[in-house]
């Protein structure tokens, strides 16, 4: 297996864990139930001419993805994780992109069930992954790239205190269009005490 891949962690009710075959169902649910919160955010569909929402995230459609993953993950180029909460599916964080040698580096993606938001949910699950990337995989620098009209995704970064480094233009074929990205990351030296230390500290006023 690659280096820092499967991976189970947790945090209070905040799980991360390999995406199962079990999940397809409930991961379908999840998603179709958020087309609203998520879909203005999504990148284009590789179908032609585009599958409607729902047909997009159908089981069938989770098991071919899973499958693809899965071959990425053992390669080492990426990591794809179920987000839970209290045990059950809430959305879904990847690392994907990652490169070694003298890059070290790696780019996240993520998502929750918009039934969830305003609980921490996501900050709690990027830094434990960026904890694990760090101390267990080995990685030196992790980036997000967020459209800018994107506050939610833009608010996980800000309290976990990523650096925003560059903008983007016309980056990604998103809704429509080519939108804008700006990109945020933070690497190993600016987290000496650990991302999941410092975002325990900011919840309770301490950092």
């Amino acid at each position: 297996m690659a280096r820092g891949w499967p991976v189970t962690l947790e945090d209070g009710p905040v799980g991360l864990r390999p995406l199962r075959v079990r999940d397809a169902t409930v991961w379908s649910e999840v998603r179709i139930r958020n087309e609203q919160w998520l879909s203005p955010w999504e990148g284009r569909p590789e179908s032609q001419p585009p599958a409607s929402w729902a047909d997009r995230h159908s089981p069938v459609v989770f098991a071919a993805m899973l499958r693809n993953v899965r071959k990425e993950a053992r390669a080492g180029r990426t990591m794809p994780l179920a987000v839970t909460y209290e045990g059950r599916l809430a959305g879904q964080l990847t690392v994907s992109n990652i490169v070694r040698g003298a890059f070290d580096s790696a780019s996240v993606g993520y998502w929750v069930d918009g039934a969830l938001a305003g609980r921490g949910v996501l900050p709690t699950a990027l830094a434990l992954l960026v904890d694990h990337c760090f101390e267990t995989a080995g990685l030196h620098r992790i980036e997000a790239n967020i459209r800018p009209e994107n506050a939610a995704s833009r608010r996980v970064v800000d309290k976990l205190g990523f650096r925003e480094e560059a903008l983007h233009l016309r980056y990604l074929f998103i809704d429509g269009a080519w939108r804008d990205h700006v990109s945020f990351a933070v690497t190993r030296e600016e987290v000496p005490e650990g991302m999941l230390r410092r975002w325990h500290g900011v919840r309770s006023g301490s950092a």
